[in-house]
């Protein structure tokens, strides 16, 4: 008997469809979306948004201000 036939092919498959859908479900449950009370995005997803701003401005800030010219000696 073989380990590989279209049986096992099946299960494997429909649990890999499963565990899939289970996954997406939780990672779209896991991210901070709009409250549904004020409908405005809760306090975590603002701060994380200035957060990466911030660094996003100051990294092309400090690439652009760079001296990249030797100093003359």
């Amino acid at each position: 008997m073989s380990v590989i036939n279209r049986r096992n092919a099946v299960v494997g498959y429909l649990v890999v469809a499963a565990t899939k859908s289970a996954l997406r479900h939780k990672a779209k449950e896991a991210v901070p979306s709009i409250d549904r009370d004020s409908k405005r995005p809760n306090k975590s997803a603002i701060a994380a948004l200035l957060l990466a701003g911030t660094v996003g401005v100051a990294t092309f800030w400090h690439k652009r201000n760079g001296d990249d010219s030797p100093e003359p000696a």
